[in-house]
């Protein structure tokens, strides 16, 4: 809110609606209900996911793990637009996620591909060590200590206490804002959504006033210009 032209009470509005709205709100929505631009909208929302980006502590425990991929489906796009390299993952930006089974806390970053390295460094990188991972069958995660698989390929989404019902939970809630509330998540913009999703996520279980005043604590020191957003990731 540092140097903000918009007054408290609108920016006091513009939190509340952001934290209570589980699929999120739209820059267009802001824009109308708080009579202010679509751009000054924009910005302001695209604080409120800066607010949320934390550097997280690690999870331990059970941590289910499992990635899945954003973007529009090849066959809607214009001809000229489409890569014309496959179907599945073709054109769309992968996110790797992990849900701490005993908090519910969740960890999720935008990655540039699945390859083993990368989601078996991120694993260890945010996970205490004896912790138990679970995961579905992806040949990634193959070698992880401590590593329990339930083979989703052939219809086994439990066996005994082993899930990804979890993080799969919380890529479906993604989705749903997605598809109605955002419709389009551009690549640039994409960790921005993320860490929306999973701050609204990890905050659920407090009031909204502590919601509310956890979001303003989170924006500190954590200056964002409309020049900045429409230039860069920052």
């Amino acid at each position: 809110m540092h140097k903000s032209n918009l007054d408290y009470q609108t920016w006091a509005i513009a939190i509340y609606m952001f934290t209570t709205n589980l699929k999120g709100v739209s820059s267009m929505k802001l824009h109308r209900e708080l009579e202010i631009t679509q751009k000054s909208a924009w910005l302001l929302v695209s604080k409120l996911r800066k607010a949320y980006e934390v550097k997280d502590s690690k999870l331990k425990g059970i941590v289910e793990v499992d990635e899945t991929y954003m973007g529009g489906k090849e066959a809607n796009k214009h001809e000229s637009k489409k890569l014309k390299a496959g179907r599945g993952t073709v054109g769309k930006t992968a996110v790797f996620g992990m849900k701490e089974r005993e908090s519910g806390r969740i960890v999720a970053r935008v990655i540039a591909d699945t390859k083993k390295e990368t989601l078996q460094g991120l694993v260890r990188e945010n996970t205490e060590e004896g912790t138990e991972i679970h995961s579905d069958e992806n040949q990634s995660y193959k070698g992880l200590e401590n590593h329990k698989t339930v083979n989703h390929s052939i219809g086994e989404y439990v066996k005994g206490n082993v899930h990804t019902n979890g993080i799969e939970s919380m890529w479906a809630m993604f989705k749903r804002g997605h598809k109605g509330t955002y419709h389009k998540m551009s690549p640039k913009h994409l960790h921005r959504y993320v860490a929306e999703f999973v701050g609204r996520h990890n905050h659920r279980k407090s009031d909204t006033i502590d919601q509310m005043t956890d979001l303003v604590i989170g924006m500190n020191d954590k200056r964002l210009t409309y020049n900045q957003l429409v230039g860069s990731n920052a």
